[in-house]
Parts: structure tokens; sequence; C-alpha cells
């Protein structure tokens, strides 16, 4: 992984200690898009378990994972599909 993608799984393990983490830099699919930078990882998948997400909306548990991203998604992120589960959601 670059050091965006391993900042962004840094933050999401302190934040949210899940059960499970994903990140994949989807950053080649977008080349020449709006947004997407030489080199890549400007665009990524996040797939995040955690027992922070029971009895959270899904609303809510985008806001928490964006609030603990706040850096690199008024940076070097420009896009990030999320998905955010409880545990058992999967």
């Amino acid at each position: 992984m670059g050091v965006v993608a391993d900042g962004i799984k840094a933050k999401l393990d302190d934040a949210f200690a899940p059960e499970r983490l994903e990140v994949e830099d989807d950053s080649a699919r977008h080349a020449g898009h709006s947004g997407s930078r030489e080199g890549g990882e400007s665009h990524f998948n996040v797939t995040i378990v955690s027992s922070a997400f029971a009895g959270v909306t899904r609303v809510q548990r985008q806001r928490k994972v964006y609030s603990a991203l706040a850096v690199e998604l008024a940076g070097p992120v420009h896009a990030l599909s999320l998905k955010a589960l409880a545990p058992g959601e999967e």
C-alpha cells in the first residue's frame, strides 16, 4: 500500500478497532477522471466492520468515518466508497 492508504488504515484502526478492515486503492480505474492524481491514491474502496457501528444508522457511520479521515478527504483523497458494518451484518 501507499502512504495515503497506510494513513487511512492507521486512522481507522485507531478510531474504530475494527474486526475487519480493507482499504483498496481504486485510483487506476479513474485515471484521467476528475480528481485523479498521477501515482494514484486518490480513489479508495473501504470496508470496515466494527462494534462501534452497532445500533448506528448508515449515515451516522459514514459521518464517523468521514470525521476520522477529514484531513485525507480535504486533500489527497478525491473519492471514498465506504461499507461500514457492525459485526454480523456482512
